[in-house]
């Protein structure tokens, strides 16, 4: 099994998501990031994630780490949620954020902002004012979700 699995097993074990893991270098340190979301929707949203889910899967990844370390040298384990507002990178991102607004700009420089509705294979339907939008996954140039205050 890859590193990646492993830790989605963790992850699953304690009943959330895996979003992403990222390797970041900020400053002089190196962190590797593991991002998780809820998997409860209530009022039509995604739940947030308790800090005691972040340090239940910290204690559980970092012996693996131990073991498999992600990068060579000294690097911080760093568990988390990716936020209210996050980017969205991969077709399993947009799946992982049906129900919440998100904001896409494509290919020939079309924005769309609306709430994303569904996605099937490869296409992305986003509802804006009441009419369902259809975006195919590969003119999306960049991606990520909104939170309106």
């Amino acid at each position: 099994m890859s590193l990646q699995s492993d830790i989605n097993a963790f992850v699953v074990s304690v009943d959330l998501e895996l979003y992403d893991t990222s390797i970041v270098n900020e400053g002089e340190e190196t962190i590797y990031r593991v991002s998780v979301i809820s998997k409860e929707i209530k009022d039509g949203k995604r739940a947030g994630v308790s800090l005691d889910s972040c340090v239940e899967l910290t204690h559980m990844i970092s012996p693996l780490l131990d073991v498999t370390p992600p990068v060579s040298g000294d690097y911080r384990l760093e568990v988390g949620s990716p936020g209210i507002e996050r980017k969205i990178t991969t077709i399993n991102h947009f799946k992982l954020s049906l129900g919440e607004k998100v904001s896409i700009l494509a290919q020939e420089k079309v924005k769309y902002r609306g709430v994303l509705k569904k996605v099937e294979g490869s296409k992305l339907f986003i509802e804006i004012e009441g009419t369902l939008n259809e975006v195919e996954f590969n003119d999306v140039v960049k991606a990520k979700t909104y939170f309106e205050w």
